[in-house]
């Protein structure tokens, strides 16, 4: 790891403040608001959270986007307002080397929806199929009586895909309605999470930090649905380095 990137890791502490109280603190670069990544990474931190997994961890984020957008991301998936921090545009990304995405000279929403073709972004195609066929090495997302309510007039508990598919695993088409139901709430919002069309193919990062802002960790996005080295469990870097 070179002395630029550890410097430039350490002016966006200093920056925004990012000081915390425990051991380990992760920051999280987020593209757009209202990204699909942006949402579920979100709500997995979230989640991992709750779950009292984080003793030892602080967790931060900066996206692009604006003050209406982050209180209504904050509210839809549970991330904390106070350690979310919203930029106009993407220069932290490029300053620290983050995947811009596809450009092809035609607009964000080309670049965008060529990247959930597969250009440029491999992994893209095999992640939105895992949604929909389940996934037996990885862990199902809704309980037996979470309630799931997609586009407003589709209602249904978690207990449906026990019903139908058993349980302990992710279920097929599972995934599929999780992020249909994150793609719903973008769309609803769209000019409050989408700040500039042309940042929809930005990626992400993550950089999990020691006591001392050293880097022990870090991962860049280069597809969509791409924000953890392993899909199937895309926290599983935090459980394993973070352990007391």
């Amino acid at each position: 790891m070179t002395d630029k990137f550890q410097n430039d890791i350490n002016n966006l502490v200093e920056e925004f403040n990012f000081k915390g109280g425990r051991e380990f603190k992760l920051i999280v670069l987020f593209g757009l608001l209202g990204d699909f990544d942006s949402f579920e990474y979100a709500i997995n931190l979230k989640n991992f959270i709750d779950n009292d997994q984080n003793k030892n961890l602080d967790v931060f984020a900066i996206a692009i986007g604006n003050k209406n957008g982050k209180q209504k991301f904050c509210k839809f998936t549970g991330f904390f307002e106070e350690n979310l921090i919203i930029v106009p545009d993407n220069k932290i990304h490029n300053n620290l080397k983050v995947s811009r995405g596809l450009d092809i000279g035609l607009g964000g929403w080309i670049n965008m929806l060529l990247m959930l073709s597969g250009i440029n972004s491999l992994k893209t195609i095999q992640e939105v199929i895992r949604g929909y066929t389940g996934d037996q090495k990885a862990k199902q997302i809704y309980s037996e009586f979470e309630k799931i309510d997609v586009f407003k007039f589709l209602n249904f508990t978690g207990n449906s895909f026990k019903q139908v598919f058993g349980d302990g695993y992710l279920r097929p088409f599972e995934l599929a309605t999780f992020r249909l139901n994150n793609m719903n709430e973008i769309i609803q919002n769209w000019s409050d999470y989408i700040l500039n069309e042309k940042y929809l193919p930005q990626r992400g990062a993550s950089f999990l930090l020691n006591n001392k802002n050293q880097v022990i960790y870090k991962f860049f996005s280069n597809d969509v649905l791409g924000y953890s080295s392993n899909m199937r469990d895309p926290l599983g870097f935090l459980s394993d380095l973070i352990k007391e």
